[in-house]
């Protein structure tokens, strides 16, 4: 939402972001990706999107989950590619739609790792084969132990969360990154070859997320 405000209002454009509802929380105290995109000019719609559109509208399905897509991950395949042009890696990713994981399979040289975020396994390789019917190789999909609801809160993120910031330095999203080490160390012997991750971006949502944390295990996150 908050990157989509930035090219609308790069471009001139008039964004309207479709939401089945807001948290009365954030509509009363604005931050973070909210916040930010609503300073950026959008108009934040609640109910139904319209089912038919001008010839000047162009439409984005929730996580992106389109054909054009692919344009922005091939680049990033190439980069990649070059990047790793002489080495074996395996590349892993949390997937929401699984659009980026799709993408960054058909268009790199190498096997694409994948945790679903949103939904389950079906639900992933159903977005897999929407998007590309027939791909010779689709990513490959691992499952942790225990299931997680998208969106709620659990301890085990927000602590693997602080590690991973301490021990590394990069302050990682805290929406699907969480998910995605976890599942990633609890299958490292699948792992053949050095692991690329892929980073989740997102970061300013990070503010209202870590004031969900401390609102629902009372503490508050200090640097």
């Amino acid at each position: 939402m908050y990157s989509l405000s930035v090219l609308a209002k790069i471009k001139g454009w008039e964004f309207d972001y479709y939401v089945d509802h807001i948290a009365s929380y954030l509509v009363e105290n604005p931050h973070g990706n909210y916040k930010g995109a609503l300073e950026n000019g959008i108009s934040i719609m609640i109910g139904e999107y319209p089912k038919e559109y001008h010839d000047n509208t162009l439409f984005i399905s929730e996580g992106g989950s389109v054909k054009e897509a692919e344009y922005g991950i091939k680049r990033l395949s190439d980069e990649i590619n070059r990047s790793y042009h002489d080495k074996k890696i395996d590349i892993f990713l949390p997937s929401g739609t699984g659009t980026t994981a799709l993408y960054l399979q058909k268009h790199t040289d190498f096997k694409v790792y994948t945790t679903p975020c949103v939904g389950d396994s079906a639900y992933l390789q159903k977005q897999f084969e929407t998007l590309e019917s027939g791909l010779s190789q689709y990513p490959i999909i691992l499952n942790g132990e225990k299931k997680y609801h998208f969106g709620k809160l659990y301890r085990e993120f927000f602590e693997i969360w602080i590690k991973l910031k301490k021990t590394t330095g990069i302050e990682f999203d805290l929406l699907y990154d969480p998910k995605g080490w976890l599942t990633m160390m609890a299958h490292k012997s699948v792992f053949k070859n050095d692991i690329l991750y892929i980073h989740q971006g997102g970061l300013l949502g990070n503010e209202s997320m870590l004031k969900r944390y401390g609102r629902k295990f009372h503490e508050d996150y200090r640097e």
